[in-house]
């Protein structure tokens, strides 16, 4: 006689569907998120992708050996020059972008090298390089991260160069000593500023 016992399903929590992930982003998941030329939003499936914002919700929440983020933007647009103390992998997945590099934190212009990658190209930043990308395409973009596993406010990360800390200062957004986004009273009018800014509901330059 079979005996009947409950089944743990162990694939629970591990799949993450496009659909759900696009309602999942975060348009200000790092400092310089509202400075012009860097819109964009950002999605966590698995891991913290180095978020600034602690609000930041993975779609697969069960430790990893990796992590794993997606980000969409809007043309010219993209992270700014930043650094990490871990290995970073990016693959587009739809339109063109331009990766750069260098060794100077204060001169993001002063490159080491630069190419421009399509879909299911792949680049992948060591350590303590500094690097910036946007999408040189002329319509919204996809593209996809890989990140070496760390653990998240423990520390400015990512690291930024002084000026781009006072510009998103400026516009009021800062970090504690830990990385942790210290959010001001408009955050939540922000938040929906720079939506309307990724989605194109917003006239406006992009650089």
């Amino acid at each position: 006689m079979a005996i009947s016992r409950p089944v743990v399903d162990p694939m629970k929590g591990r799949i993450a569907r496009f659909a759900d992930l696009k309602r999942n982003g975060t348009p200000i998941m790092f400092i310089d998120s509202v400075l012009p030329g860097h819109y964009r939003m950002n999605f966590s499936v698995v891991g913290d992708t180095a978020s600034e914002n602690p609000d930041f919700r993975p779609m697969m929440t069960d430790p990893h050996k990796f992590q794993i983020g997606m980000f969409e933007a809007p043309p010219g647009n993209g992270p700014g020059w930043h650094t990490h103390d871990y290995v970073e992998m990016f693959m587009p997945l739809t339109g063109q972008w331009r990766f750069c590099w260098g060794i100077d934190p204060d001169d993001p212009d002063d490159l080491i090298g630069d190419e421009v990658l399509g879909p299911w190209d792949v680049i992948s930043f060591v350590p303590d390089v500094w690097r910036r990308f946007e999408n040189v395409s002329d319509t919204n973009s996809w593209g996809f991260a890989v990140l070496d596993p760390h653990i998240h406010f423990t520390g400015p990360d990512p690291r930024w160069p002084e000026w781009m800390i006072r510009k998103a200062a400026e516009q009021g957004l800062r970090t504690d000593n830990n990385g942790r986004l210290i959010k001001p009273g408009n955050f939540s009018e922000l938040e929906a500023e720079i939506t309307a800014k990724i989605n194109g509901r917003v006239d406006g330059p992009w650089e």
